[in-house]
C-alpha cells in the first residue's frame, strides 16, 4: 500500500483546513486508516482513525468535536476535516494504514504503511 498525503497549508486560528490521503496498491488489505501528527521536538501523536470497511471513527481527546475523519472507498481516499484550528494543531500530519484489526489503533507502532506527511501551520 502506498499513501500520499496532501492539502496542508497555512491557516489562521479559528479557521479550517482539510488534509487528504490517497491510497494505492493493495488497498483491499487496509483495515485502519489513521492520522498522526508530529510537532517540532515532539513525538508522533495520534489524531484520528477510521476503519476502512465499516467506517468506525476514533479521535484523540484534543481534536474530538473539531476534527472529522471520513473515507471514500471508491476513490481510495481518507480525509481529515479540521475546524476551529488552534496554534497547537501546528504539525506535520501523516496518514498511515494497518493491514489487520488492531485493538490499539492509536499507537504509531501498529501501522505498517505511512504517507510522507503534509505541513499544517496555524497562526495566532
Amino acid at each position: 500500500v502506498q499513501l500520499q498525503a496532501s492539502g496542508g497549508g497555512l491557516v489562521q486560528a479559528g479557521g479550517s483546513l482539510t488534509v487528504s490521503c490517497a491510497a494505492s496498491g493493495r488497498t483491499f488489505e487496509i483495515y485502519h486508516m489513521g492520522w498522526f501528527r508530529q510537532a517540532p521536538g515532539k513525538g508522533r501523536e495520534f489524531v484520528a482513525a477510521i476503519t476502512w470497511n465499516g467506517g468506525t471513527t476514533y479521535y484523540s481527546d484534543s481534536v474530538r468535536g473539531r476534527f472529522f475523519v471520513s473515507r471514500d472507498i471508491a476513490k481510495s481516499t481518507v480525509s481529515l476535516q479540521m475546524f476551529s484550528l488552534k496554534p497547537e494543531d501546528t504539525a506535520v500530519y501523516y496518514c498511515a494504514s494497518t493491514r489487520t484489526y488492531r485493538r490499539i489503533y492509536n499507537s504509531p507502532e501498529v501501522y505498517e504503511y505511512w504517507g510522507q506527511g503534509t505541513q499544517v501551520t496555524v497562526s495566532s
